[in-house]
């Protein structure tokens, strides 16, 4: 298997998987930080499926980190299918997320007007927009995965 950019293993797929953590983590800081995110299920959705990004991204962050510092190349072709499978499925479910979100957060707070206090209003909005970069960034790893079990 090929050694690019983003593959395990590498610096670049550490931050890849970092950034995943990070976006998903904060999305679920500023949604659950409102008074109300209970009311909607696409919101409630939005926290579990972040959280499954949070966990599944954390344990690549570590095991990345050990490769790095062991000077290890993980090029299994079976962890990579792993990580391929596991990578699709979260990105998947973080689209599917953020998306039903940004619809119930339009909707209900443009279209409606059911927006009162403007700052859960924006906490709804940094919590969506923070899961799309969530996405953005599992779409990217989940692509190399799938371009390096290809590839191998």
């Amino acid at each position: 298997m090929k050694n690019f950019a983003g593959t395990p293993g590498t610096v670049t797929g550490l931050l890849l998987r970092l950034l995943q953590c990070l976006f998903a983590s904060g999305s679920i800081a500023a949604m659950a930080t409102t008074k109300s995110f209970f009311n909607f299920t696409a919101f409630s959705y939005l926290i579990a499926s972040m959280g499954l990004q949070v966990f599944w991204s954390f344990g690549l962050v570590f095991l990345d980190a050990c490769a790095l510092a062991k000077k290890k190349v993980l090029h299994n072709p079976v962890l990579v299918s792993l990580f391929v499978v596991g990578d699709w499925v979260t990105a998947t479910l973080s689209l599917a997320a953020a998306s039903s979100s940004a619809g119930i957060t339009i909707l209900y707070f443009n279209d409606l007007g059911g927006c009162s206090v403007r700052e859960e209003c924006q906490k709804y909005q940094l919590a969506v927009a923070l899961a799309f970069l969530s996405w953005i960034t599992i779409g990217i790893s989940s692509l190399i995965m799938f371009w390096t079990l290809a590839a191998g």
